[in-house]
């Protein structure tokens, strides 16, 4: 199945999941296990927030992840930096990647903004192949990143 078309049944089952609770949380726990189990490039997914200036994991699937993020390096951080989503086609080639796992080859990192425009974390994807994510992955997470704090 097109990648494409699988995120657009994705979001769709999440807008029904979203109508039983606003909770930010719960969403990002229901995002990250939707998404792990659907896409077998996924060998990690999850939410790094933002809290006292600091990266502190969130709900996420996979292996054990990173507890909190060295400030100010790695994909996620610049996230956070940019407000865009950073893709990583070689997460070795990246300065100053953190490699919570070294299976991870690839990343994607798609900011979550608050309603008054805060980045309040991000979306993490690590794919154990490298060049794995394209513009149809980053404009589809942004989408799903959206709907975390929507009503």
């Amino acid at each position: 199945m097109d990648k494409a078309v699988l995120y657009e049944r994705i979001i769709q089952q999440l807008q029904e999941l979203f109508r039983k609770s606003e909770d930010p949380i719960a969403r990002m726990a229901t995002v990250s296990a939707l998404l792990y189990h659907k896409f077998d490039y996924y060998f990690w997914c999850g939410f790094y927030l933002l809290k006292d200036n600091e990266l502190i994991v969130g709900p996420y699937q996979g292996p054990l992840a990173c507890l909190k993020l060295a400030h100010n390096k790695g994909v996620c951080w610049a996230g956070v930096r940019e407000r865009k989503p950073v893709i990583v086609p070689d997460v070795h080639k990246f300065p100053d990647h953190i490699a919570c796992d070294e299976r991870s080859q690839s990343e994607i990192v798609v900011p979550v903004f608050t309603p008054e425009g805060q980045v309040y974390g991000v979306i993490d994807v690590d794919s154990d192949r490298l060049d794995s994510f394209d513009q149809v992955d980053a404009r589809h997470l942004q989408q799903i990143a959206g709907m975390i704090f929507a009503g």
